[in-house]
């Protein structure tokens, strides 16, 4: 982004600021005011009340108008990221383009190439996946850590072969743009496209013992480009299981050890997931909840259009991690079996070690 477009980009994020609810009534229809806040349960406008953005408040800073924060992925920003995020674009100048539309305001005089300063860095989605590989380059394996004791905590403990999950003893962590950075041990799950190129990590902080997550406001966030992508566990052919979460995910591997699987981190990435070419079959590992229902309709419709069986798998209680830890391994067993497809229920459960 070049100075030019920073300024623009301030004064654009102003403006939208001093329209927050507009805004959030335009692009976040599905939402609804809650005091000084907007509640909706994501940037892709899906019914819940994870995302929260701020109505009014400072300019600029700590509790400013316009904030807003995705408590289920860590997603953060303004609204200028708000408007990137829900209509899918990815350039400055398609998202500075949207936003003067929405505030009906001309279009900037266009200028020559000398007048762009080759100096400034690119901070958009190329940055941000840089940044989560040079992460990435500094964790270390999962066997002997904390975030193995994490998982084992959550009753994860068939991990053979998963590499897509590795420990950073001092990742850092800053509440707020303004906040002081803090450092903690954390779980991180690389996110790949299909050619198992990295895209980014998903981050999850640990209270120092392992058992639970760090006490921050915020413990999980992800870095870099999620859309589309996931953290897999294993090679997706004709059948995959794709879910939210990596412990919902996990939990399924705990009885389903061959079953490709991907955790794509949030209902609206799940919802806008790439099919594997070869795909056939996709179970969608649903969330009991309106945002999972809303991931599963979207994905189910996409899913048809390209010629794929979708095939939901419900927990029991909250989630499947939920069922694992309070019912067991073979309760799991049991919940799992009248829902897979019957050749899968002898590929992969059955054949599964008990």
């Amino acid at each position: 982004m070049t100075r030019h477009d920073r300024d623009d980009a301030g004064d654009l994020a102003r403006r939208l600021a001093e329209n927050a609810e507009a805004v959030c009534r335009h692009y976040l229809s599905a939402g609804r005011r809650h005091g000084n806040y907007w509640l909706v349960g994501d940037v892709r406008n899906t019914p819940g009340r994870s995302l929260y953005v701020r109505l009014h408040g400072p300019s600029e800073g700590r509790g400013a108008a316009g904030r807003w924060t995705d408590a289920n992925t860590g997603q953060y920003g303004d609204l200028l990221d708000l408007i990137r995020e829900s209509c899918g674009l990815f350039d400055f100048r398609d998202v500075a383009d949207e936003a003067r539309a929405f505030l009906s305001l001309p279009a900037p005089e266009p200028r020559s190439m000398a007048s762009v300063d080759p100096s400034v860095s690119d901070r958009g989605p190329a940055g941000h996946t840089a940044a989560a590989r040079r992460l990435w380059s500094m964790t270390r394996q999962l066997a002997g850590t904390l975030a193995a004791a994490y998982l084992r905590h959550r009753d994860l403990k068939w991990l053979p072969g998963v590499t897509a999950l590795r420990f950073h003893p001092t990742c850092y962590y800053r509440p707020d743009d303004d906040g002081p950075t803090e450092t903690w041990p954390a779980l991180i799950a690389a996110v790949t496209d299909l050619d198992a190129n990295l895209t980014g990590v998903h981050r999850t902080w640990l209270a120092p013992d392992g058992h639970g997550k760090a006490p921050i406001d915020i413990p999980r966030r992800a870095l870099g480009d999620l859309l589309g992508h996931a953290a897999r566990f294993g090679v997706a052919a004709d059948v995959l299981a794709a879910g939210e979460g990596i412990e919902t995910v996990l939990s399924l591997r705990q009885v389903l050890p061959d079953l490709p699987l991907a955790a794509c981190l949030s209902a609206s990435h799940l919802a806008a997931m790439v099919f594997p070419p070869l795909l056939r079959r996709l179970y969608v590992v649903r969330d009991d909840d309106p945002a999972g229902d809303h991931a599963l309709e979207t994905l189910s419709e996409r899913a048809r259009d390209a010629g794929i069986e979708v095939m939901a798998l419900s927990p029991r209680l909250a989630d499947f991690n939920d069922d694992l830890r309070h019912l067991g391994r073979a309760a799991l067993r049991a919940i799992l079996h009248p829902q897979l497809a019957p050749s899968d229920v002898a590929r992969f459960l059955e054949a599964a070690p008990i």
